[in-house]
């Protein structure tokens, strides 16, 4: 079982580092949200991993939490650079 946690960390730290460089690099701002999604998936996955790791319930939660604000903020990002597009500007624009 710890083969398998390990690779669940594995998994989302190389997740993590391939996100930072599409936060970076990113032409659009819709590579960068998904970035950003992909941040907090990889949070979701290292709470999980720590749930089994210790035992203890209180990290399934976390990641529950994780994911409905995670959820909610996409949609946000998504609306936000949808009326960026609409308006012709860049949502880095606004002040």
């Amino acid at each position: 079982m710890s083969i398998v946690i390990t690779l669940l960390i594995v998994g989302c730290v190389l997740a993590l580092l391939l996100a930072s460089v599409r936060i970076i690099v990113g032409p659009t701002h819709a590579d960068r949200v998904i970035a950003l999604d992909i941040f907090l998936a990889a949070g979701i996955g290292l709470a999980i991993g720590a749930s089994l790791a210790t035992g203890r319930t209180v990290f399934v939660d976390v990641a529950i939490g994780l994911a409905l604000v995670g959820f909610v903020a996409t949609i946000g990002w998504a609306r936000l650079i949808e009326r960026a597009a609409r308006a012709g500007k860049s949502p880095e624009d606004r002040p």
